[in-house]
């Protein structure tokens, strides 16, 4: 059977969406703000939660903290065939919310208009419930796949992995170290381009650079002539980074990706034409017009102490994203634009990395979700933001983002990633959930 055939329908023992709705609502119902600081209330109830959900199906696990109440669950399950296992990954933590800008409360997993509403509904609470209920409902049923799998659902993510993934990887690698191949965040979601479903795998990540800068000068009196201003200085290198227009580069992932738009849209994909196709994906072209240049956005400032004082140093921070292959552009640009006199030190700083997009395992996914969908068209894409695949890869493994969503065509994807009023279709999480079973089947 080649990648594009769907797999037969099957009559089974269990039901692998039976409990993917009210999982998720679970999941969200219990806050894991990351602020990026030690000011959260961590993922410790969350990774209990997901500890005894396993226990509870006969799968051991281990609870690990990277620092108290920062909270990672790795397991075992499955396997005897002797290959490799597969790292299946998610984090339990959310970006934060205030409530006074949401229709519902952020933390309360409401069900409304065909929705679970919540902060982590679609990152990445969802898919951590599409796994756990596929999990559980094969664990009763004694259906472990036959290739071994090691799940692991981690704390920190949003804020760079440091207390999660990181941990994991530098100090219990000897948990993780014999899989080759890790599946988690983002991809395996639908566009709809020209009538057509196209779901997107992620193959590749921007690299991320955050950044301080700092610029300092002569302190003195606001009244006075001063040629040596650090925030005048900060302000024009602030200026210059944000206003720079990146020129259009186009990685092997995305490649793929326009080539098979431009087949729908009855042209050839170039660099030239890159941005019209990315923008027959509507509102998604916000997500992947990030991903056909390399980025930097300021984010903040900071500088002075009174209105008549002229400060010795000002601050700024900029988000920076690089595409594979395109480091070393990237940085020698943002040092021009920068200019004199201004000192870059790194927040963090995490590499860019691209998978090639074949083996069984791309074939596994591709037949998974076609089987569910027969009229889909799949693809990969790359990545704008990071994830917890950053520090998995250190230990070599082949990386891919695959959490199945059917998404309705008309869905506001900038509501989707860290927006007000965070959701996602009840029936996509159960639709997540046939495919992703299907997926280990036949992985």
């Amino acid at each position: 059977m080649d990648a594009a055939s769907a797999q037969p329908s099957r009559d089974l023992s269990y039901d692998p969406a039976k409990e993917v709705v009210q999982l998720c609502q679970e999941l969200i119902r219990i806050d894991t703000s990351n602020y990026g600081t030690d000011d959260g209330p961590g993922e410790r109830k969350a990774a209990e939660h997901v500890a005894t959900l396993l226990d509870e199906v006969g799968i051991e696990s281990r609870v690990i903290e990277g620092s108290p109440g920062r909270t990672n669950v790795v397991a075992r399950w499955g396997g005897g065939d002797g290959r490799p296992p597969l790292l299946l990954h998610g984090h339990l933590d959310v970006v934060p919310a205030e409530a006074s800008d949401w229709q519902v409360d952020p933390f309360s997993g409401e069900i409304r208009d065909g929705y679970v509403w919540g902060r982590g509904a679609v990152d990445m609470k969802d898919f951590d419930a599409m796994l756990l209920s596929v999990v559980r409902a094969r664990a009763q049923a004694d259906a472990a796949p036959d290739r071994e799998v090691v799940l692991c659902f981690t704390a920190d993510e949003e804020a760079g992995g440091h207390d999660g993934a990181q941990v994991l990887v530098e100090e219990h690698a000897d948990l993780l170290a014999d899989c080759t191949e890790a599946v988690g965040e983002v991809g395996g979601f639908s566009a709809t381009v020209r009538g057509r479903r196209v779901y997107l795998i992620e193959a590749a990540e921007k690299g991320m650079a955050w950044m301080r800068l700092t610029a300092r000068g002569r302190a003195g009196h606001g009244s006075m002539i001063n040629s040596d201003n650090a925030v005048t200085r900060l302000s024009g290198a602030v200026h210059r980074i944000g206003a720079h227009q990146w020129p259009v580069r186009l990685t092997p992932a995305m490649e793929v990706l326009l080539a098979t738009i431009g087949d729908l849209a009855g042209t050839e994909a170039t660099p030239a034409n890159a941005e019209a196709l990315v923008e027959e994906f509507g509102d998604a072209a916000r997500m992947l017009g990030a991903v056909i240049r390399n980025t930097a956005n300021p984010t903040t400032l900071r500088a002075g102490y009174k209105t008549n004082v002229i400060p010795t140093d000002a601050h700024a921070t900029v988000d920076g994203r690089f595409l594979p292959g395109y480091e070393d552009e990237f940085f020698a640009t943002l040092h021009e634009l920068a200019g004199d006199g201004i000192d870059i030190e790194f927040e963090s700083h995490q590499q860019p990395w691209e998978t090639p997009y074949d083996g069984d395992l791309v074939d596994a996914m591709t037949r998974s979700l076609m089987a569910e969908d027969p009229d889909a068209l799949v693809a990969p894409f790359l990545m704008s933001g990071g994830t917890d695949a950053k520090h998995f890869r250190k230990l070599d493994m082949r990386s891919y983002g695959f959490a199945p969503l059917r998404l309705p065509a008309d869905l506001d994807f900038t509501a989707l990633f860290h927006g007000v009023d965070e959701r996602v279709p009840v029936d996509a999480l159960e639709f997540g959930a046939r495919v992703f079973d299907r997926f280990l089947d036949d992985i």
